[in-house]
């Protein structure tokens, strides 16, 4: 049985993640903004009131863990926002915010905790296909996709610094998932629900080595570029 961290866990994809993992058995711990009532009401272990954009909040949410002695096989770091802009109408504060919680949030909270992390264990962080140099054919969306190129080197930096521990660092797509995120969205996409990310993205952590760590992947399971 592995010991599981998911931050962001209030609802979408890690709030499925959670489930997925709780009912094949890990011990699920789901960090969440507020209280993860129904979480809780159904036996999970939840760490609430876990802002990754405040370093004390991250700081106390390490500090409980350690308490507890609680080393980890795995963190998915899911936590995330999008606020849609485009040239000529960019909100400079948000801009920040996405910034603050998308890129260095995942990098606040996974060094706060590295010291939980067992030799062997896994990080996933979320990112965007829309962060990829490589794949962007359309422009716009400014802050979006600059904190998610930004989150892409947070990954890869982690994984040259941890890997000699052991650890395995992948940067993770979800595919066009229908949730509150993406529903202003521009375009039509066929999108896939929560339940069906979540799948994908276990699926790959699951299979993460440390060959494959440092990589780029969608839920479906290809690799994509940088």
């Amino acid at each position: 049985m592995a010991t599981v961290l998911v931050v962001g866990a209030d609802k979408g994809i890690a709030h499925s993640i959670v489930r997925q993992l709780d009912a094949r058995g890990d011990d699920v711990i789901a960090a969440c903004l507020f209280d993860g009532a129904d979480l809780a009401a159904d036996g999970i272990r939840v760490e609430p009131q876990v802002d990754v954009s405040s370093g004390e909040s991250v700081k106390i949410l390490a500090a409980r863990l350690a308490a507890n002695d609680t080393k980890l096989d795995a963190i998915y770091h899911i936590a995330g926002v999008m606020w849609l802009d485009e040239l000529g109408d960019i909100d400079y504060d948000s801009f920040r915010k996405q910034f603050e919680i998308n890129a260095i949030g995942p990098l606040r909270t996974i060094e706060a905790l590295r010291g939980l992390l067992k030799t062997g264990a896994k990080v996933g962080i979320v990112s965007s296909r829309v962060g990829s140099l490589g794949d962007n054919t359309s422009g716009g969306m400014y802050a979006y996709r600059i904190s998610k190129a930004a989150a892409n080197m947070v990954g890869l930096n982690l994984h040259h610094d941890l890997s000699p521990d052991g650890i395995s660092v992948l940067m993770l797509h979800p595919g066009m998932v229908a949730t509150d995120l993406t529903k202003d969205f521009p375009g039509e996409h066929e999108y896939i629900t929560p339940e069906q990310a979540a799948a994908g993205l276990i699926r790959n952590i699951d299979h993460l080595t440390p060959e494959t760590s440092g990589r780029f992947q969608h839920s479906d399971g290809t690799f994509l570029q940088w």
